[in-house]
């Protein structure tokens, strides 16, 4: 018997004027989960977490926390903290004071405070910056210490706003193991909103797709990345993204003719003769010998250092391929390239709405 989410929205909408932030969003979060809300900017994901914190009331539908309905409870009370993308600190005030200020309005005493300063400050390793104003700390200083000042009330959920952000490269790597590592370390329920597919890729032990205010497939990285829904899915998961060329089903229904060639694919009940998207990931694309589908000339190469991204050219839109580093040594722009796609790799979707078409099993 499956457990109540500790998380729920049902139907949950909210606009501004005109603007449709939300549109019957529906989400489940188990307890315990590092839950990755992805997508673009303006698809609703600031909207959901400030509406799940209180800080938004929904138009219409339900926010459950532990089965208790929250929609329009106040802020206090709901066990939920979140961390800005501005990281929101008082900048009159010190490591130390940021800290204690929402346990001193929590009314924890001072020896409490005291402990759980020093207890919080160790962890985040900024002990030593306790009487430094915010605006003296480094990027990953001040989002160690926004992270603080959200995990001291010791919250059951953690919200967070897109809050690598503002850093440079090195620190959001840093900071990605440091969330994983508080996640293992306090076991709390952790909702993560972000448009970068490498964060939501990498720290989403399950993640929620967003389009126009609402989810539109939630499953694993693994899931997403193998059975995109739809187009906009397989090309917001995985990178480089999904090749995709317009192809017609053959007169036996049994293979995709496209500027590639003709690939049979293991699809059942295509009607011969209509028109269909066929998409194909980089790494399926093979290097070719003798029973190449394709030979074209190399338009650019964009080394990784294990893996190579290499552009064909193509009469339509360029075929993007990856090569591990040792196939890809010796390679150079104008240099014609053979490959081979197997009809296995494919994934095929409706033209008109870009619904997946299912593959035989």
């Amino acid at each position: 018997m499956t457990s109540a989410p500790q998380l729920s929205l049902s139907g949950v909408s909210k606009s501004y004027g005109a603007t449709v932030a939300l549109q019957g969003m529906d989400l489940d979060v188990a307890e315990g989960r590092f839950f990755a809300l992805f997508g673009p900017s303006s698809v609703g994901k600031t909207t959901t977490l400030r509406a799940i914190c209180g800080l938004v009331t929904p138009d219409s539908g339900k926010i459950r926390i532990d089965g208790q309905d929250v929609t329009r409870a106040p802020i206090r009370g709901r066990g939920v903290s979140m961390v800005f993308q501005s990281f929101a600190l008082y900048p009159h005030l010190t490591v130390a004071e940021n800290l204690s200020y929402p346990l001193i309005e929590a009314q924890v005493n001072a020896k409490e405070i005291a402990r759980r300063v020093t207890e919080t400050t160790e962890m985040l390793r900024i002990a030593h910056r306790l009487k430094n104003k915010p605006t003296t700390l480094s990027g990953g200083e001040q989002q160690r210490l926004a992270l603080g000042r959200a995990l001291i009330g010791r919250p059951r959920i953690l919200l967070l706003d897109e809050p690598l952000t503002n850093l440079d490269a090195k620190l959001r790597h840093d900071m990605r193991a440091e969330l994983k590592r508080l996640h293992r370390q306090f076991g709390m329920t952790v909702v993560f909103a972000t448009p970068d597919e490498l964060e939501a890729l990498s720290m989403g032990e399950e993640i929620a797709v967003m389009e126009h205010g609402r989810v539109v497939q939630r499953g694993t990285p693994d899931e997403l990345y193998d059975r995109p829904k739809n187009v906009y899915v397989a090309t917001k998961i995985g990178s480089p993204h999904m090749n995709l060329f317009e192809g017609r089903v053959t007169e036996d229904g049994s293979a995709v003719t496209t500027v590639l060639g003709r690939i049979a694919v293991p699809y059942q009940g295509l009607i011969p003769n209509s028109e269909i998207t066929l998409g194909i990931r980089p790494a399926d694309v093979q290097p070719a010998g003798g029973d190449a589908m394709m030979d074209s000339r190399i338009t650019l190469i964009e080394p990784l250092g294990d893996v190579t991204i290499v552009s064909l050219a193509t009469p339509s839109t360029p075929l993007r391929i990856l090569l591990p580093e040792a196939r890809a040594f010796g390679v150079k722009r104008g240099d014609n390239f053979a490959v081979r796609i197997d009809g296995k790799d494919v994934h095929l979707f409706r033209p008109g709405d870009g619904t997946a078409i299912p593959r035989l099993h």
